[in-house]
Order: structure tokens, then sequence, then C-alpha cells
């Protein structure tokens, strides 16, 4: 570039950052209460700082940050993040929110920068940023202490390392010192981005493909030999693979070794990662090895998330069976999950004997004395398994609370062993197992799990271990040797967040939404209370252009694949002139004025085609797999693909407006982000705050704002 160019493009990045920052911590501190998910985020920020261990479906780079964050900033992880709307009281939360904030203004230089590298043009690069900028969603979103402007901020810097890999080796810069710098950079910033969201693996995929193409584009280069694929190949595999690999496991040994506090996500994990946990029953624990009868025990679902055998006063209502006392599995440690393990056929034996493989035995429920029950009735939800209840008075029950201790793997004599041991309870009328089917009671189980009798007692989820293990006649042992060790951790830790994310629910009240409402931007959502209104929203004006370019890129892209297509047909019926040894050149110019008809580049064919098309991979990749899953999904997760809807939206205005002569295309560049600010001036108050009556009252500031009838402001 020239220096004019390079002056230019400076300060124009100058004006972007200044316009960011002023739109981006303007009223940041306010509301001065909790808004939204910073109830779950602020908590988790408290738990890091006071070393308290939790459980949570997302990886932990992004809230060990905020607490970092946190920490820093003079936050003592006191205040409880109980609800949306308790006050901050003089709560240090302000530096929660600054970082958070300044992660997402981060975004905005990177789209810049992204968006030139691909094309070259300062208004491509201005468009792109401006549609980030003027989003009063995406502000929204980078405001508050929430992991989005963290998985966002990394997700862009991915791109950006990635786009600087691929311009360095194409000028022939590989293996430089500023190529290696942004190759490890880009495989540092996918580390960091699905440390923060399993979603991360999105830009991971979008990098892959990308890289992968690059490598074959290489392969096919005839002047290259085959050992700079090979080399190529092996420098990106260090880079993009092995090191992001090393990072996250880093990034989770911090994060096992900072929460090293018994807390209450104890119950989502196994009963030997629990004993690795100072305060925890088992952490350091004597109990006795072995289990006898006349021992309190408690008892786990062995499976990943496995609850305990619980029960409670409260009976099964109308209509889901014989009304018995509710039997559930709970994931939290209670004094409701102790059993008493009884002889079936007497309430105490005169001799202490252990429980062995194979043996007839019956528990009674401490605290009211009922037994374990099932019979042939068909449990609550599993309508296909029995219903498991608490029966009789005084541990009097009948034949129905028999069960077969069956060890997996053991042999006749083998003994129950406290923690170690896994072993099924087989009806002994019925021959079902006991078993957690995993599905949710409703608000009369205190949204606890089912428990039933599985007729399939192949089932996994029928799989038990005793925890705790009570009795005076038997001599105790210490289960630290038990512990396991990191890598175990790491993987069982894993397990349960993946298990927990596909099973996250609606909570009572909140705003869910499906991916087919997202990009027309449907409906919003509220991040704040009554008098002082926060509204989750896109810019109408942002988002519904975005669609426009979106769909205008799809419909160029076949033209010109078509046309491309028909154009080497007729070269192949008609072939080239030989003079002088050298190919008709008409042949080609008719190739090339095609291409650049459609491209609008004339000194490198397809450049802007290219660069929309991984703008396309990349909205699609962090979009399309959203209709594919169960669990449930808010307005924020299209988010990450309104990044890239942005970007190709800077790239599609660049190529339409290279069409018109110089001074049309400024005039058509500025009207466009004077519509862009206007309509950011008109929305902001969903993002700053709103007061007084709804869009609704004509006394509204936002009245006649409300486009569509879905809109809740």
């Amino acid at each position: 570039m020239s220096r004019r160019i390079v002056r230019l493009w400076w300060t124009v990045l100058a004006i972007v950052i200044i316009i960011t920052i002023g739109t981006r911590y303007h009223k940041v501190t306010e509301p001065d209460h909790v808004c939204w998910d910073e109830t779950h985020f602020g908590k988790m920020a408290s738990w890091y700082i006071n070393r308290t261990f939790f459980f949570d479906v997302h990886p932990p780079l992004g809230k060990m940050l905020i607490a970092l964050s946190g920490y820093l900033s003079g936050y003592n992880g006191r205040f409880p993040f109980d609800k949306p709307g308790d006050k901050y009281n003089g709560t240090r939360y302000e530096g929660m929110r600054y970082f958070c904030t300044t992660m997402g203004a981060l975004i905005v230089p990177l789209v810049f920068d992204t968006v030139h590298d691909f094309t070259q043009s300062i208004g491509a690069a201005v468009v792109a940023a401006a549609y980030i900028m003027f989003d009063v969603g995406m502000l929204t979103l980078n405001q508050y202490i929430l992991l989005d402007p963290i998985l966002l901020f990394f997700m862009v810097a991915s791109v950006w390392g990635m786009v600087k890999v691929s311009i360095n080796t194409s000028k022939g810069y590989s293996y430089t010192t500023k190529w290696w710098f942004f190759l490890f950079f880009t495989g540092t910033m996918l580390a960091c981005t699905i440390s923060v969201k399993f979603v991360g693996l999105f830009v991971v995929l979008l990098v892959g493909f990308h890289t992968a193409f690059e490598i074959w584009t290489i392969l096919g280069d005839l002047q290259k030999p085959i050992m700079e694929t090979l080399n190529q190949l092996l420098c990106r595999s260090l880079a993009l693979i092995i090191w992001p690999i090393c990072l996250y496991l880093m990034f989770f040994y911090i994060h096992l070794h900072i929460l090293n506090h018994s807390g209450n996500g104890d119950g989502f994990y196994s009963s030997a990662f629990q004993s690795s946990l100072i305060g925890n029953s088992l952490h350091n624990a004597s109990m006795p090895r072995y289990v006898a009868y006349g021992s309190i025990v408690s008892i786990k679902n062995h499976k990943t998330g496995g609850g305990y055998l619980h029960s409670h006063l409260h009976l099964y209502p109308k209509g889901s069976g014989p009304r018995q006392q509710q039997v559930t599995s709970y994931t939290h440690k209670d004094e409701n999950n102790a059993w008493l393990v009884k002889p079936y056929d007497k309430e105490h034996l005169e001799k202490l004997s252990l429980v062995k493989n194979g043996d007839l035995i019956r528990l009674e429920h401490i605290l009211t004395h009922r037994n374990l029950h099932s019979h042939n009735e068909p449990a609550p939800i599993s309508k296909s398994h029995m219903q498991v209840t608490g029966y009789g008075e005084n541990g009097i029950g009948d034949a129905n609370d028999i069960w077969k201790v069956v060890i997996i793997g053991g042999n006749a004599n083998d003994v129950v062993q406290t923690v170690t041991t896994k072993f099924m309870l087989v009806h002994y009328l019925q021959g079902c197992a006991l078993g957690s089917s995993g599905k949710q009671l409703p608000k009369w189980g205190f949204e606890q799990q089912e428990i039933t009798c599985n007729a399939n007692i192949r089932d996994p989820n029928t799989k038990w271990n005793v925890e705790d293990n009570k009795n005076n006649n038997l001599t105790s042992e210490n289960f630290s040797v038990y512990a396991p060790g990191f890598f175990a951790r790491f993987i069982e830790s894993h397990a349960v967040m993946l298990q927990g994310n596909s099973g996250l629910k609606p909570k009572e009240g909140e705003t869910t939404s499906r991916p087919w409402q997202w990009p027309i931007n449907l409906k919003g959502q509220f991040f704040s209370g009554n008098d002082y209104r926060i509204y989750l929203l896109g810019n109408p004006i942002v988002w519904w252009s975005n669609l426009i370019f979106l769909n205008f890129f799809v419909l160029l892209f076949v033209i010109r694949h078509i046309m491309l297509t028909r154009q080497k047909a007729k070269l192949n019926i008609m072939p080239p002139k030989i003079t002088h040894g050298i190919h008709n050149i008409e042949h080609y110019e008719t190739i090339s004025s095609t291409e650049s008809l459609l491209t609008n580049d004339k000194s490198t064919i397809g450049s802007h085609m290219e660069a929309a098309f991984w703008l396309y991979i990349g909205w699609a990749i962090h979009y399309l797999p959203f209709w594919a899953m169960g669990r449930v999904l808010y307005f924020h997760h299209y988010f990450p693909a309104l990044v890239f809807n942005s970007m190709l939206s800077g790239v599609m205005f660049h190529h339409i407006t290279g069409y018109l002569p110089r001074a049309q295309r400024y005039f058509v560049l500025v009207i466009l982000l004077a519509v862009l600010v206007f309509s950011f001036k008109l929305f902001s108050p969903l993002a700053y705050g709103m007061e007084g009556p709804s869009s609704k009252s004509i006394n509204s500031t936002m009245y006649g704002l409300k486009w569509l009838p879905t809109w809740e402001f």
C-alpha cells in the first residue's frame, strides 16, 4: 500500500476505535444490579476467588478470566449473585463489567482489519465494523458479566490470525518469524475459544477447513516440491492442533487446581472425584472399607453425573401410580440420602455380617423409616419401567421391599466395598433393576431425577456404588488413595459437562427461541427488571440488511458458478487455436472477462468471492448446527454467526458498489453509514436502559419503534 493509503487506513481505524470506545463504555456500570446471566457467571467468579468447586456446562477459561478481573479490581467474592435485580450495594462489580466490555470492544477493530485483509478495501472494512459497532444487540451482549463477549473476541481473533497466516503464506513469507507468530497466535486463540464454550469448536472447524484448503492448493502448485506440502502440514499441525491441545489441558489443570474445596456441585461427580476436594466428606475420609448389615450408607448412581438415591416425606401425586412416598435421584448431598442396610428376613443380625454378592437385602430410609420398594405399576414418567417408592411403617413392609445385590463382574463371595464396588439392586419379585431414568420429574418431584425399576438390567444407569458408609462396629480406613489423578478428573469433567449441556431445560419464565427466529430478529430477551429495562434485540436495519447481503451472495455465487461452468464447457467444445506455440488468448480473455464481471476485482480474479465464501462458511458453521440441537436455545446463540454475516455484508457491499463511479460509491457508503448511525440512535435505549412506560404507550420514548408485534420492550 502507498503511504497515503496507509495513513488513511490508520486514520479510519483510529476513528473506528474512538467510536467503539464511546458506544461500548457509555453507561457500562448501569444498572447497578444483577442482570440476566450475571447471576451465574458472577457467582462462579466468586467461587473461583473462594476456591469452591462447582458444576457448569461450559469449559473454565471465560469464568476464570472474569474471576481474575474481579479479583484484580478489588472484588472479594462475597456477593451472592442470588437473582437478577439484586442491588450490588457497593460491591466492586465494575471491574468484571469493564473487562467483558473491553473484550467485546476489541471485536470491532479486529473485524475492520480482517475484512480489509480480505478485500484491501477500507470501505468494506468500515461497513463491516459499522455493522458490529452500531448493532444494539451486540452492544447489550458486550456490556455485562457474561461469557459471550469473551467467546466472540477469541473467535474473531482466531479468524484474524487465520487470515494473517494466509496472507503471509501467499506472499512467500512461510517460516519467517512473523509467519510463525501468527500461526501460534491462531492456535492460541482457537484453544481459548473452545475453552470458553464448546461452541468454540465451530471456529476450530472453520480454521481447519481453510487450512486444509490452503495445503491442498500448495499441493496442486507444480512449481513447489512435495516437501513444501509436508512442511506446511507439519508446522500447522504443531501450531493449530498440538499447541491448542496443550493449552486446553493447561486451562483445565489450573481450573481443577484452583477449585480444590468442596462445593454444591460435588454431587454431579463420582465418589472418587469428590475425594480430591477439601471439605468433602470423602476427602481424607476414614470410613469402613466394607459394607455390613446395620451400616448407614448413601448410594450413588455410577453413571456420569449420576445422583444419590434419595427419598423424602412427599408422596407421588394422583395419576402417577400409587400415592406412596417418592424415591428420586438427587445430585446434592443431603440427609435424605441416608439408608440403613438390613437383612431381608429380619430387622438385624446378632453378629457382624458383611454384605456379599447375591445377598438379599432391604434398604430402610433413615428419616422416614420406609423401605425401598417397587411393584408392578408404571413409573410416573418412564411408563415402560416400574414405579419405585418408599413403603411401610417403622421399617416394616412386605416382600416387594426385597432386593438382590449383584456385584458387577463379582464372584460368589465377593464383599461390597465402599466407593470402589459397582453393583446392581435387582428386585426379588419383579426381576427389574433399580436405576435412574435420567428424566426430570415435574415440580411435584422438586425437579429431581426419576428413579425406576428397569426390566433391562443391562442398562448402564442401573449401576450404583456406596459413597458414605457408617458402622461403629467396623474399623475405618483412609480413602485418600482412591483420589483420581488429573487426566481421570479431566475426562470425567468433560463427560459431566457434555451430559449437562445436552440436558439443559428452560427455567420457569425464561424466554427461549428457535434457530429460525434468530436471523429475522423476531423477538428479543429481557436483561433487566421493570424500572430500568434492558432488552436484548438486534438493530433491525443491521439484521435485515445482513440477510439481504447474505442472500445476494448465495445468488451471485450460484450465477457465477453456472456461468464459469458454461464458459469452460464452451472452451472444451471449441478448442483454442495454436499460434507460434501460444494458445489463442481470446479464449482466456473471454473467461477472464466473465469472472471480472461477476467478481468486480481486476487485480485478483475471484478474491472477493473467495473471501465472501469463507465468511459464508463461517456463518453457516456457527448457525446451522443449532437446528439439530435438542437442548434449550436462546437468542444470544446467534451472535457468533451474526459477526460472520456482518463481515460478509462489508465484502458484498464493496463488491456491489464497485461497479459505480468513485463519487457515487462514496455517496452510497455515507448514506449507509448515516442510516446505521440513525437506527442505532433510535434503538440505543434498548441497550443503555429504558425508563417510564413501555413502547405501547404514546408517552414512551420508544413509542412507534415496536416494528414487530413480537418485540416486548
